[in-house]
């Protein structure tokens, strides 16, 4: 089977969404390219804008870009990226940290499926499910 790895979209803040996200994973951007340094033709004002970068922690991996059009991304729930941790410090730290100017969907809690689970939309409306298993 090939891999499937999340390509997430942020309109003019996705070195800003990387940083925070790599602040809160304690990841590393492991590639980040501006639309002029890939020699794309955008608008002036859009040059700076990132064109592909991409972030990994562990066996967390995703691409990331501003995208091709500066019109607002409209947050939704069609896509949420699950996080399985193995230690519950772990998982309480970052999703305190990604949950900062975000929203709580459910707090972190015990549940049927013997594991402690919660799910939040960070503050670039990306929704996060975490997963430990207890």
């Amino acid at each position: 089977m090939k891999t499937l790895n999340p390509y997430l979209n942020f309109a003019g803040n996705c070195e800003e969404a990387l940083n925070f996200y790599q602040q809160c994973f304690n990841g590393k951007i492991e590639t980040m390219k501006s639309f002029s340094e890939a020699g794309m033709d955008v608008p002036e004002n859009w040059k700076d804008k990132i064109c592909h970068a991409e972030f990994r922690v562990e066996d967390i991996y995703f691409m990331a870009s501003d995208g091709m059009d500066p019109t607002p991304i409209k947050p939704n729930n069609a896509v949420t990226l699950s996080i399985n941790f193995t230690d519950l410090n772990e998982q309480e730290t970052i999703f305190n940290a990604l949950a900062e100017g975000g929203n709580i969907i459910m707090p972190l809690k015990d549940t049927f499926w013997n594991a402690r689970f919660g799910m939040l939309a960070d503050k670039f409306g990306v929704n996060w499910m975490f997963n430990c298993d207890l």
